[in-house]
């Protein structure tokens, strides 16, 4: 029987987390280096070769483009290395799915590659993070786990890194899928896929940049005024993503000065500060140059805003095909 070899990028986060008590709120992330916690798992008696490399160990909070850049090279060199079968990354919960979802636009399907986190440390009663790398390593080493992108497990849920997001602050189910929900349902010894692979020996449909451009996330709030825009692209932003009201709404000035920001080169993608729900295209859009983030949340659809920048695009509508495109 083969046994899988799997490369285990460690990040930090909770799942590597100590609070010192078996019942403290406080803890600190990022405590445990990779070859300890491997040992912890080589204790479970899980058929596979693991090997270990520490990226990081800090906060998920903490996480940009220089870890990014290191994640992904790693990441990119395993997925061409015959002689590894899947790559597992450890991650804090708080910026996983941006994480997990530009890794799922740079790096090619040909391979799993699954996210793992914890919502409680290392030392609290009920932790969570071994039973999740366990099941992230049945998810990892099942061959079918290819050709679905990036995934994310926590739980005994199976999440695509484009749909996944944080959605609630405590509990071990912190994590929900829109518009998909979970793909594949896991636990240690056992797992469903809810459906067939979607992007089999798929090609990385986005370069990782040599530098990510500026593109904030403006956040919609009753009574704001056009300076929100104006500082933005005095700072230098070169797209900004708006966290509308509803589906992606926000007061006329605020339309109006983003307008002109579109004009000025700038790339607008109307996304929604709500929780889940379609971004469709509406009636102004072609005439104001906006790009409507369709099922993304604002935080996705700024990876996507810096890819394409970087890449040169400039036409709202090679953006919004990038948007549609599931």
């Amino acid at each position: 029987m083969h046994i899988p070899t799997i490369l285990v990028l460690a990040t930090g986060g909770t799942i590597a987390g100590r609070a010192g008590s078996a019942t403290k709120r406080d803890y600190r992330p990022g405590q445990i280096e990779i070859d300890a916690f491997l040992q912890e798992v080589g204790k479970l008696g899980l058929n596979a070769r693991l090997i270990g490399r520490q990226i990081a160990n800090i906060g998920s909070e903490d996480i940009g483009p220089a870890i990014w850049r290191e994640l992904y090279d790693a990441a990119a060199t395993a997925s061409s290395d015959p002689a590894i079968d899947a790559i597992i990354i450890t991650h804090g919960t708080d910026t996983a799915e941006e994480t997990a979802f530009l890794l799922d636009l740079t790096l090619p399907a040909s391979k799993p590659v699954v996210l793992v986190g914890a919502m409680r440390p290392a030392d609290a009663v009920g932790s969570d993070g071994l039973r999740n790398f366990a099941i992230a390593m049945r998810v990892a080493a099942d061959p079918a786990a290819a050709g679905r992108g990036v995934l994310l497990v926590m739980g005994e849920e199976v999440l695509a890194a484009r749909d996944a997001r944080k959605a609630r602050t405590t509990g071990t189910n912190a994590f929900a899928g829109f518009p998909r929900g979970a793909i594949g349902l896991a636990t240690p010894t056992t797992l469903d896929w809810l459906g067939a692979p979607w992007r089999t020996d798929e090609a990385p449909r986005h370069h990782f940049p040599k530098a990510f451009p500026p593109a904030p996330i403006l956040h919609a709030y009753a009574g704001m005024g056009a300076d929100c825009v104006t500082t933005l692209l005095e700072w230098g932003a070169r797209g900004i993503v708006l966290a509308g009201f509803g589906d992606g709404n926000a007061p006329e000035v605020i339309r109006s000065e983003l307008s002109k920001a579109v004009t000025a080169g700038v790339m607008v993608v109307r996304s929604s500060r709500v929780d889940a729900g379609l971004v469709d295209r509406d009636g102004q859009d072609d005439a104001l140059g906006f790009v409507a983030a369709r099922a993304l949340g604002p935080a996705k659809a700024r990876i996507l805003t810096q890819l394409l920048i970087a890449e040169g695009v400039t036409d709202p509508a090679e953006a919004q095909a990038a948007f549609d495109r599931r």
